[in-house]
């Protein structure tokens, strides 16, 4: 049976030990749950050797209180407890000194979705920053990455960092948030105590979860639209989305499973995508939909649609499937079907005014001309990410805890 860092840090005094007379603060969010689903502030609280003096909560905030994308949190005092809630998406994104000021160990209890642009990673990296700055130590209670360990799509580049955009990482990039944190450390040449609680019993290559324990854990939202396994297997491709004029589904029961737009035809889409790049649609299947937005993008439009189905063991093979390439393969059958559709969504996007969406959640241009480009051929887009895929494969070899 698994036990997540959390699950083990309640259990092990001996665990806790060195946080004896320390002040502790908690970075969680919705998902921050024990087996019994009790959130770790809750959990945290209740047992009488440990000082909780602060909380902090990142996007979309500590108990989920924000749907949609740039919606920001303000701080407040939580009243159950008693102690400030600090926003890490409000008006800061950093932790100030006074934040920092409030404790001597930040727990990190997060659970990612092991994509770069989840912002979830890119808090960790400036508790990290600020941890090392103010001298404090960083514990993060390790949970799974519910995409396993999979590799895919090119490498942020040097000058396209970003709030969705750590530090060169592959989309996919098939760390836990325990390793992630061994990674910053040692990428940025941080000077910062930190430890990892790690898990017991997570096993990212089995089936039928391969990353996520499937029959053992209750999935919970850990941002308003990650609703479920499916979205958490797409999301490294069908983030790209939130850059286009397409829906994502959001508004949706399916969000980030599903895209279409009013004025696609989804089924020729698909069709165009089976002939041009086959072998990149192996380990899902593609189906035809039809859905309106309640909200967001096309709302109360009837939309034609794609769905990616990776449920049924039949349709999904965990090793073959390769979501990035799956949604490029999508936007290249668009732009080939109808050479100037609008398909980037130009916007203030994470409040970057200076670059298109699309690059800024790809971590370059390159995608972005692959698609635009009437000579490009998947090989082109392939042999760009494979190198990226090989060298991060040999890179994070070294951080792995699991």
């Amino acid at each position: 049976m698994i036990q997540f860092g959390l699950d083990r840090l309640l259990a092990d005094p001996a665990l806790r030990r060195p946080l004896a007379g320390k002040r502790v603060a908690l970075l969680a969010h919705p998902a921050s749950v024990t087996r019994d689903l009790t959130h770790s502030l809750d959990a945290l609280m209740a047992l009488k050797d440990l000082h909780v003096t602060a909380a902090f909560g990142p996007q979309h905030g500590l108990r989920g209180d924000k749907q949609d994308n740039m919606v920001e949190s303000p701080d407040y005092f939580d009243p159950l407890h008693g102690i400030p809630v600090f926003s890490l998406y409000g008006e800061v994104r950093r932790p100030t000194a006074t934040m920092m000021d409030r404790f001597d160990v930040l727990l990190v209890d997060l659970q990612d979705l092991g994509c770069r642009i989840y912002t979830f990673i890119t808090t960790l990296r400036y508790v990290l920053e600020a941890a090392a700055k103010h001298k404090k130590a960083v514990w993060v209670l390790d949970r799974p990455n519910p995409a396993g360990r999979p590799v895919e799509g090119t490498l942020l580049q040097p000058g396209w960092e970003s709030f969705v955009g750590a530090g060169p990482l592959p989309m996919r990039h098939g760390l836990t948030m325990g390793e992630l944190a061994r990674w910053f450390i040692a990428t940025l040449k941080l000077d910062v105590e930190c430890e990892v609680i790690t898990m017991e019993g997570w096993a990212p290559d089995a089936a039928p979860g391969y990353g996520w324990p499937l029959g053992e854990r209750s999935w919970i939202n850990p941002s308003p639209n990650a609703p479920n396994l499916s979205m958490a297997r797409a999301y490294a491709g069908t983030v790209m989305l939130e850059g286009t004029t397409l829906s994502e589904g959001r508004g949706t029961t399916r969000p980030l499973e599903l895209f279409g737009a009013p004025d696609i035809d989804a089924r020729q889409v698909i069709a165009h995508m089976k002939v041009f790049a086959p072998k990149w649609l192996a380990g899902c299947r593609l189906r035809e939909c039809w859905f309106e937005p309640t909200f967001h993008k096309h709302a109360g439009t009837l939309c034609s649609g794609v769905q990616i189905h990776v449920e049924d063991p039949t349709h999904y093979d965990h090793a073959r499937f390769r979501p990035w390439r799956v949604q490029a393969l999508a936007f290249k059958a668009i732009r080939r079907l109808q050479r100037d559709y609008p398909l980037w969504r130009d916007f203030a996007y994470e409040y970057e005014h200076d670059r298109l969406a699309i690059d800024l959640i790809n971590g370059s241009e390159i995608l972005r001309e692959w698609v635009d480009d009437k000579e490009s051929r998947p090989g082109d887009l392939d042999a760009l990410a494979s190198a990226d895929e090989r060298a991060w494969e040999e890179t994070r070899r070294a951080f792995l805890l699991y």
